[in-house]
């Protein structure tokens, strides 16, 4: 956490949120598209870095908002305020989530179990369906833009072995759509002290998808705790979606939005083989 909030963000927040004290305001990380301020106990809130961030906030929006009317047996941060204009920035209120994210490689499989279950089992209504970052028509663009503008640009050794792990994920049968959340553990799963699950956050890549992908996610808590926490079938996909060069940098093109860095792109999918060089494949 940075606790020291720009003057220019902590005016957006004032001008959203009149009359709500600041004295606690902390910056959440630095992301890519959103600044988030965190108010404790009362909101975070939303802010657009750029144009494509202003642009995408009230879709985002409004999947939080449908998200959290589903059903779902834990919490969900829900719109506060409309989404509002500050010159080219966009900025919404969402509410607070309490508890925190558990350390890489700790989790109670039963729990994890519990999360992925109650994803699997949303109803996909056309409300949330349209909501969705629905992949593209046919679903495989995400192999043509791997096939195509990824592998190619690997490092001779990495190629073959690319096309591999690619041709493996084509060759799985296909999995009825279910809500994914597509970035599942880490902070993005609050946890109470006394390990009951409070909420999840950051929903922005959600879409309709092999549940299996979230399984791959939640391996933050360790592959051990996953392969406890789901039936053998989901494991072996979750295991082959993410051989496919990781599921963090798998999602990336799921939902059909063009790379726009292809080059860093590939730097990151690098790196991750290189780590990931030691454990076993299938």
């Amino acid at each position: 956490m940075n606790d020291q909030v720009p003057a220019d963000l902590l005016e957006i927040v004032e001008a959203l949120m009149p009359g709500v004290d600041l004295g606690s305001a902390r910056l959440a990380g630095h992301g890519n598209i959103h600044h988030v301020v965190l108010l404790p106990g009362v909101a975070a809130v939303r802010i657009s870095r750029r144009p494509s961030g202003a642009e995408a906030l009230p879709r985002r929006t409004e999947l939080l908002r449908v998200i959290a009317s589903a059903g779902l047996p834990f919490a969900v941060p829900e719109p506060l305020t409309p989404v509002a204009m500050f010159g080219d920035r966009a900025a919404v209120a969402v509410s607070w989530l309490d508890g925190a994210g558990l350390p890489e490689g700790e989790g109670d499989p039963a729990k994890i179990g519990e999360v992925l279950a109650a994803l699997r089992e949303v109803p996909l209504t056309p409300e949330l369906r349209t909501a969705l970052a629905a992949p593209t028509e046919g679903g495989r663009w995400w192999a043509d833009v791997l096939a195509q503008d990824v592998i190619p640009r690997l490092p001779r050794k990495w190629r073959d072995e690319g096309r591999r792990r690619l041709d493996r994920a084509l060759a799985l049968e296909p999995a009825a759509d279910s809500l994914v959340h597509a970035d599942l553990g880490g902070e993005n799963v609050h946890w109470s002290e006394n390990g009951k699950l409070v909420g999840v956050l950051d929903w922005d890549l959600a879409m309709p998808f092999d549940p299996a992908i979230d399984a791959a996610c939640m391996a933050w808590h360790g592959w051990r705790n996953v392969r406890a926490a789901v039936d053998t079938e989901t494991y072996r996909r979750a295991e082959v979606w993410d051989a496919v060069f990781g599921v963090e940098h798998l999602v990336a093109v799921l939902n059909g939005r063009p790379l726009t860095n292809v080059d860093s792109y590939v730097a990151h999918i690098v790196a991750w083989l290189e780590r990931a060089a030691g454990r076993p494949l299938g």
